[in-house]
C-alpha cells in the first residue's frame, strides 16, 4: 500500500474505491495482491477498506455505517442514507432487523428495490428532512424513524419512534414526517408507532417491556415513575400501571464495563441492591416485578402475558388497583423537581 493510497484511506473513514486504487498509482495486481494477503478488506465490490478500521468496528453499528459510506460511494446520483442506516449515523437506538440492509433514498414514487445488500428506495422527501452528519447526507430522525416503522413494523418502529422522542424530537415532528404517507405502503404502521412513541421509554427492552404491558389492556402505562423511599432515595419505575411496576432487566445490568456491561461493582452487588431496592418499593404498597429481553420474543407470547397479569392481579389483591393520590402527588412534585436529567441520575 502507498503513501497516497493510504492518504485517501485516511480521509474517507479507511475507504478506498478501485477508481480512487488506481488514481494512486496501484494496479489491479497491486489490489488483489492486498485482498489476498489482508492488506485490503473487500466491503462491498469495488470498495476496499484498510483492515484496522475494518476489525476495530463493531458489528452492529460499525460496521454497517461504513458498508453505507461504500455503498454510497459508488452512487452516481442525488441519494441519501435512510432508514437503519441513517438511523446508525444519527446515533439513534434501534432494533437491527434479522436481515439487515443499507438503506437509501432519492426523490421519486414510491417503490424499492434490493440489489448486492442495498435497498434503494424511491420516495418523496424535502429538502429540509435532509442533514449532514459527520460528512453525510441522511434523512432528519423524525423522518428516519416512521420510515423503519413503515418498512419494518412492531418492535422496530415503536422503538425507533420512542429513540427520537428522547434525543428531542416532538411528536408533532413526528406527526409531521408520518402526513405526507397517507397513501404509502405500510403507512399505518407509521402511524400506530407514532401514536405510541413515548421518550420515557429510555432503552429498547423498555420499549419491548412497554408493547406487552399495554398487551395486558390493564390500564394506563406510565413511564419513569418517580417514588420517595424510605431511606431519602428517589427511584424511578420503569413502567407502572396502577400500582405495580414492571422493570425492564438486561443482562448489562450485571456485567461489568470492562465485559461491555453497565456494573461499576460485582454482580452479586448489583444485585444485592436490587433486592433492598424492591423491599423498600413494597413499603410504599407499589408491587414490582421483572420483563426480560427473551420474553418479547418467547413464541409463547399467551403464556408471557399470563405471567404478567398474574404478577399485577397479585399487587391489586394486596393493594388495590388505583395509585394513592399521595404517591401520585408526590410523583408529580419530584418530576418538576428532578425533570427529565433526574432518571439517569438516580
Amino acid at each position: 500500500m502507498n503513501v497516497k493510497a493510504q492518504a485517501v484511506m485516511a480521509a474517507n473513514h479507511g475507504l478506498i474505491t478501485r477508481p480512487q486504487a488506481l488514481d494512486c498509482g496501484l494496479s489491479s495486481a497491486d489490489i488483489r495482491h492486498l485482498l489476498s494477503t489482508g492488506g485490503l478488506v473487500r466491503v462491498r465490490r469495488g470498495v476496499y477498506a484498510d483492515p484496522d478500521v475494518w476489525t476495530s468496528l463493531d458489528v452492529h453499528v460499525g460496521r454497517p455505517r461504513l458498508q453505507t459510506r461504500a455503498a454510497l460511494a459508488t452512487m452516481r446520483r442525488g441519494w441519501v442514507a435512510s432508514h437503519d442506516s441513517a438511523a446508525h449515523e444519527l446515533a439513534l437506538e434501534i432494533l437491527n432487523p434479522p436481515e439487515p440492509h443499507v438503506h437509501i433514498t432519492r426523490p421519486g414514487s414510491t417503490g424499492a428495490w434490493t440489489k448486492f445488500g442495498v435497498k434503494h428506495h424511491l420516495a418523496r422527501f424535502g429538502e429540509h428532512q435532509v442533514v449532514e452528519v459527520n460528512g453525510l447526507r441522511v434523512l432528519d430522525m423524525a423522518r428516519t424513524a416512521v420510515d423503519i416503522a413503515r418498512e419494518h413494523g412492531t418492535p422496530y418502529g415503536e422503538i425507533a419512534c420512542d429513540s427520537a422522542m428522547r434525543h428531542g424530537v416532538s411528536r408533532a415532528a413526528l406527526e409531521a414526517a408520518v402526513d405526507p404517507m397517507l397513501f404509502w405502503p405500510y403507512s399505518r404502521r407509521a402511524r400506530a408507532a407514532v401514536a405510541f412513541a413515548d421518550p420515557g421509554a429510555e432503552t429498547v427492552l423498555e420499549t419491548l417491556g412497554r408493547i406487552l404491558v399495554a398487551a395486558l389492556g390493564v390500564g394506563e402505562v406510565d413511564t419513569q415513575f418517580p417514588l420517595a423511599l424510605e431511606d431519602g432515595r428517589v427511584v424511578w419505575g420503569d413502567i407502572r400501571v396502577g400500582r405495580h411496576i414492571f422493570e425492564a432487566h438486561g443482562k448489562v445490568k450485571y456485567l461489568s464495563i470492562a465485559q461491555g456491561g453497565l456494573a461499576d461493582k460485582e454482580a452479586a452487588e448489583v444485585v444485592w441492591a436490587e433486592k433492598k431496592r424492591e423491599r423498600l418499593i413494597h413499603r410504599q404498597m407499589m408491587g414490582t416485578s421483572s420483563i426480560l429481553f427473551e420474553d418479547y420474543w418467547n413464541p409463547d407470547r399467551a403464556l408471557v402475558l399470563a405471567r404478567m397479569r398474574e404478577e399485577y392481579d397479585d399487587t391489586v389483591a394486596r393493594f388495590g388497583a388505583q395509585l394513592p393520590e399521595h404517591l401520585s402527588r408526590n410523583a408529580a412534585e419530584l418530576r418538576r423537581r428532578y425533570g427529565a436529567s433526574g432518571r439517569r441520575g438516580a
